[in-house]
């Protein structure tokens, strides 16, 4: 007899090459989106390089107006020497972007749970600085003539930028928020969230130092880093923190059950409902008894 048997269930080690592709491309689609909104942000802000500049002076009139220290005063020990500045130019230049995949790609394969929120949150961060690039243009340091500041990167490289007006590939009027700061700020973060032991903390230098490295470079304000660490303080407060479940709905309450209302028998007079022992004899059963013969 010819007894069709069911096909038997794919394996679940056949269909993880698939998902992780499926991730891939999700990964790669959420960065094209990211570069192309970017892109659209430096086509926005063409032609608006008087009002960046108008705003880059209006910060650093109300930096000294909150008695903010000078950029210049990080600027001027990198001038000393050219070592200095240029150490500060590759930091600038060649630990952002990767400091940045690196963690991701770690915490891909480490930690999931914690690469997604990062994720969440860098993609929040970067949406809300393209929004204020593009509503509020804002000239760096270096090509605001009031602060006085050098653009080290065009005098003693490596330089990351051009010409402004050359320029296709990046906004160099986006100077608030700081990405770099918020960027590196939430790395730090989620580095010293899935670490153990005090050395932890440790993480914290690299946003410590991106803001000093920023700020000597000329390339952004201090209220730069101030705006982006608001945001993503603003960002991290909304998103659900990693490895905390969220709290199912209350189960309806049952309904009440009715109990049989169980109506108790009578009670006798005189205690006679008590339960006697049958091995103890009362008087009146041994007045009843008849007498004993002989």
């Amino acid at each position: 007899m010819d007894i069709t048997q069911p096909a038997p269930p794919p394996v679940a080690g056949e269909t993880r090459p698939a998902g992780a592709v499926r991730r891939a491309v999700r990964e790669l689609a959420l960065v094209a989106v990211l570069f192309l909104a970017y892109k659209a942000g430096r086509l926005a802000v063409a032609g608006r390089s008087a009002t960046a500049r108008s705003n880059g002076e209006r910060i650093w009139w109300l930096e000294r107006l909150l008695h903010l220290p000078n950029e210049a005063a990080v600027q001027a020990p990198l001038l000393v020497h050219e070592l200095p500045v240029r150490l500060a130019n590759c930091y600038y230049a060649y630990v952002h972007f990767p400091a940045t995949a690196l963690c991701l790609i770690w915490l891909y394969l480490r930690h999931p749970v914690h690469y997604r929120w990062l994720r969440r949150a860098l993609a929040a961060l970067t949406a809300a600085a393209l929004a204020l690039h593009v509503l509020v243009p804002l000239a760096p340091p270096r090509m605001t003539a009031l602060t006085g500041l050098v653009d080290t990167g065009s005098r003693y490289g490596p330089a990351v930028y051009g010409p402004p007006e050359a320029d296709t590939l990046s906004n160099q009027y986006a100077a608030m928020p700081s990405l770099h700061v918020g960027w590196a700020v939430a790395v730090a973060v989620a580095l010293v969230t899935v670490t153990a032991g005090r050395w932890r903390w440790l993480w914290l230098a690299h946003p410590l130092l991106t803001l000093l490295v920023v700020v000597g470079t000329g390339n952004h304000y201090w209220l730069d880093g101030v705006v982006a660490v608001v945001l993503l303080g603003l960002i991290l407060a909304v998103l659900p923190r990693p490895g905390v479940p969220r709290r199912p709905p209350d189960p309806p309450a049952p309904a009440a059950r009715l109990r049989p209302h169980v109506v108790p028998p009578p009670r006798r007079p005189g205690g006679a409902g008590r339960r006697r022992s049958p091995r103890t004899p009362s008087a009146a059963d041994g007045r009843l008894r008849p007498p004993r013969r002989g």
